[in-house]
Order: C-alpha cells, then structure tokens, then sequence
C-alpha cells in the first residue's frame, strides 16, 4: 500500500470512529471494504498515534469478539466564539465530548487583541487540558472571514475589519488556527452531528448577539461561495405586510429579528441561551409575535430559492420557532410555493448552545487530521 494511499485509508478510519462513533473492527472492516487486517494494521497506527483507543467489546455478543475502536477524548481542538456580549471558549475532544467550557461575558465588544490574549490565557491556565494533545484553535466569527487566508474581512457588530485573526492567534498560542464565519460552522455541525444529519439540502439560520447569519447545505455539500462569504440571510430585506410591523425604516432581517429587543422583553443585560430561554417562558408578548411573523416570511423566501427540504434554526432563532414549531412551520409554509413548501420541515437545532463551538472544533479536526 503506498504513502497516499494508507494516510487516505487512516483518514477514512479515524473520520469513521469520529462521526459516527465507537466502531467495531468488524463494522469498520464492513464500512469501509478493506480486509480484517488492513484494519487491524491502520487502527493500531491510529493507537500508537494517540487518535484513537480500543476497549474490549460488548459482554453478551454472539460469535467471535471484536474489539472496539473509540476516537480519543484526549486529542483535542480548542473552540472559541467571539461575541459582543461574551467571548465562548470550550476544549472538544476528538470523541466530540466537551472537555472543558467557559464563557466569559464582556460590557463591551471584544477587541481582536482582548479575544487572543482570552485564548492564550485561557489554554495556558486550564487544567483539563494537561494531559491533552491540542491539535489547533478553531474560532467561530460573527461576520465575513475570507476562505483563503482567515482574514475577519468585516465583524460589523464587533467593530473589526479586515484582522489577521489567524495569524495574531498562532502567534500567541504557538498552535495552528483556523477559524470561518459562525453560521457556516453551525450549519456544518448540524449537518454533521445534529438537526440535518443525513440531509441532502437544509439552509441553517444562526441567531446570536450580533445578528443573523446562515449556512447551506445543498447536495450534501457545505455551500461557502467564491470567496467564502454564502449565507448571510441577516443583510436580506424581508417582506413586512403590516407597516405596523417594521422597526427600523428599510431594515434587513437582522434589524427586524433581534435577540436584543428579547432581552429588554425580560429586562436581562446579559444571557446565554439557555437563560434567555428560561426567562422566556411563559412570556406572551406581541414582540415576540411581530418577530416570528418576520421569520417566517424570510425562511419562506429561503424556501422558495433554495428548496431545502430541512431548514435549521439555531440561538435565540430557535427559542422562537421552539414556542410553537408545528405553527410556525405552517406559517412558514403558507407563505413559500406550494411544491417547494409541501415537505419541508422546520426544525430546531440539535446541538443547542454547543453547535457554533462544535463547528469551530471540526474545522480544526477535519483541516489537521481527517483529510489525507
């Protein structure tokens, strides 16, 4: 077997043990058509590695054992979302698990330097991290980062443009980063992990503190544009029926949708969403109404464009739609062509509060370990 192609079959191995989970020998014998002792040989390269572990099998099973192959909890990739209001730092091992989480709130928008030495800081002070293999930071921004170099060309609610975010945070951490719009990195993780598992074309919707942002997945494939820039349904101008409705005069959907005015609603300064959902509860409020009416006619337009046939909505977006998601996806499909609107499905995102961290520690594990 030559070079490139045994680092193409361990790369096949480990992405199978990472996605989808603890595998048999026998399952990745079946899964991937190679023979019992080609696996044997790439999953004890990937042991003595670190990437992956294997445990005895099951007590019980029928027929000969075969050992289990685990991707490694201590092989991990540092997340980190930067926002107006807080600046999340999580440490995700290669089995998924969250090995270690903080949020750290802020009374101002972060400025790039402030982010990096929170990283730094963060990484060198943390000791679940000690007996970890960090791979890189993956960092999930909240506005344009440009493909080809990592360059945060515009964080408008951050007050950035055009930060060498990648360079500035290899250069404090001595680690290699990568880091891509927010959206894009959720939609990745639910497509991945979550609400579009095994969906060929879904349009993800993120709602955070600076906005709204949007990610596609159209034949199976993560939709960036030419320079990485597709899915900011936020800037779109949706259409208001009732002037009563509008905000801001000429205001696109972010303007109009904004987990801001949620929060005045239960007077909090500051909330993750799982607080800012608590807080919710019970809340009937015409605000609440007046944003779900805008919502849906701005996923309406993304149906009738794209014909997803799943469309995913995650952070205070999902708070909203979860308050009566049957009702809101009818609205939503009320509003969209009949043939396009006839089976889609509205759903919330599955991986809650941890899909834009997620997101951001795949494109670290996908970039430096699973491509061969």
């Amino acid at each position: 077997m030559d070079g490139s192609v045994r680092q193409r079959n361990l790369a096949r191995v480990l992405r199978l043990v990472h996605v989808d989970g603890p595998q048999s020998r026998a399952a990745l014998t079946a899964a991937t058509g190679l023979n019992r002792s080609t696996i044997g040989d790439l999953v004890a390269e990937l042991q003595q590695s670190g990437l992956v572990q294997e445990r005895a099998p099951e007590a019980g099973r029928v027929g000969r054992p075969s050992p289990v192959v685990a991707a490694s909890a201590d092989v991990v990739a540092i997340a980190v979302n930067p926002e107006v209001d807080a600046v999340e730092i999580a440490a995700i091992g290669l089995d998924r698990s969250v090995r270690a989480r903080a949020r750290i709130e802020q009374e101002a928008a972060p400025s790039p330097g402030a982010v990096v030495d929170l990283v730094a800081r963060w990484i060198a002070g943390s000791d679940a991290l000690r007996d970890s293999t960090i791979v890189g930071v993956g960092i999930a921004v909240p506005g344009l980062v440009r493909a080809s170099d990592g360059l945060v060309r515009d964080a408008p609610h951050l007050g950035w443009r055009d930060v060498p975010l990648r360079d500035l945070v290899e250069a404090a951490t001595g680690l290699p980063a990568d880091l891509d719009n927010d959206a894009t990195l959720g939609a990745r993780a639910e497509h991945l992990f979550g609400a579009a598992r095994g969906v060929e074309d879904a349009v993800y919707l993120n709602g955070g503190a600076s906005g709204i942002g949007g990610g596609l997945i159209i034949g199976g494939q993560l939709v960036r544009g030419r320079s990485g820039y597709a899915g900011e349904f936020g800037q779109n101008r949706p259409g208001i029926v009732d002037a009563a409705d509008r905000r801001t005069p000429d205001g696109v959907l972010e303007d109009e949708v904004t987990r801001a005015r949620l929060l005045a609603l239960v007077d909090l300064a500051h909330a993750d969403d799982a607080d800012l959902a608590d807080a919710l509860t019970g809340i009937e409020d015409g605000e609440l109404d007046r944003q779900l009416r805008i919502l849906a006619t701005a996923l309406a337009n993304a149906v009738n464009v794209l014909n997803p046939s799943v469309v995913v909505v995650g952070g205070f977006l999902a708070i909203l739609a979860a308050r009566d998601l049957p009702s809101f996806t009818g609205e939503v499909r009320s509003q969209a062509m009949s043939a396009n609107a006839e089976d889609v499905e509205v759903r919330v995102a599955a991986l809650g509060e941890d899909r834009l961290l997620v997101g951001a520690a795949e494109r670290v594990f996908e970039k430096r370990l699973l491509s061969a």
